[in-house]
């Protein structure tokens, strides 16, 4: 019996703040922010399992920076200050020779 209100083999979609294109959230990294108002780190959270407000890019290099030229994640966690994308960064860069 399928859940009400839900098609079968539904994926929930998210928007890339980088690119701004919808995809499924599988194919999305998803970023939250830590830290204090006027530095933020971003981490990368693969599994989708830490707290707080989650915003997604696509796992490369490109939506990241498209992301921090365009100044998305201010907007995607509604936070003023500076967002340190290095620890991001370096998963991207880590998973792409994966």
């Amino acid at each position: 019996m399928a859940t009400e209100g839900r098609a079968s083999g539904h994926q929930p979609i998210r928007t890339c703040v980088g690119c701004r294109s919808r995809t499924a959230k599988s194919e999305l990294l998803r970023v939250v922010a830590q830290g204090s108002s006027s530095e933020i780190e971003l981490v990368p959270d693969p599994g989708g399992r830490r707290p707080g407000r989650g915003a997604y890019i696509h796992p490369r290099t490109g939506c990241l920076d498209v992301a921090e030229r365009r100044r998305a994640f201010a907007r995607s966690f509604r936070r003023g200050g500076r967002f340190d994308v290095s620890l991001v960064r370096r998963w991207l860069d880590a998973t792409a020779g994966a």
